[in-house]
């Protein structure tokens, strides 16, 4: 059994699929991007480590809604448009996971939703 999870707390989904899917005591984050959740616009600063503090925030959003948070959070995959923004990124994402971080993996891709520079997906145990 599957329930679809879904906020106006942060951007909604550009094309067919949820937010997030719960299944069982595991929910599953759609990959989340630099998008303003009031507009659904892109957030106007480029830097990577703007794009990143909205992407997780984003992301929070729907943990949230699920009844859960960041500390839930047991892996997460980032997508990067050019591997140059790893350590930028890492400096970001580190402030929203401090601690027990979750198992991570991070690529770069050819190109990502309205050529962002990342995407942020997440798994979480409730």
């Amino acid at each position: 059994m599957k329930t679809v999870i879904s906020t106006s707390n942060a951007p909604s989904a550009i094309g067919p699929y949820s937010q997030a899917i719960k299944a069982g005591n595991l929910l599953f984050v759609s990959g989340q991007i630099p998008l303003d959740p009031a507009t659904g616009d892109l957030i106007l600063e480029e830097t990577i480590q703007a794009q990143t503090t909205q992407a997780l925030k984003n992301l929070s959003a729907i943990l949230e809604e699920a009844g859960a948070t960041l500390e839930n959070v047991v892996k997460t995959t980032v997508f990067l448009k050019d591997m140059e923004d790893f350590a930028a990124m890492n400096q970001v994402y580190k402030t929203f996971f401090p601690s027990d971080c979750p198992a991570r993996s991070a690529v770069q891709v050819g190109r990502l939703p309205k050529d962002v520079r990342v995407e942020i997906e997440a798994i979480a145990a409730l």
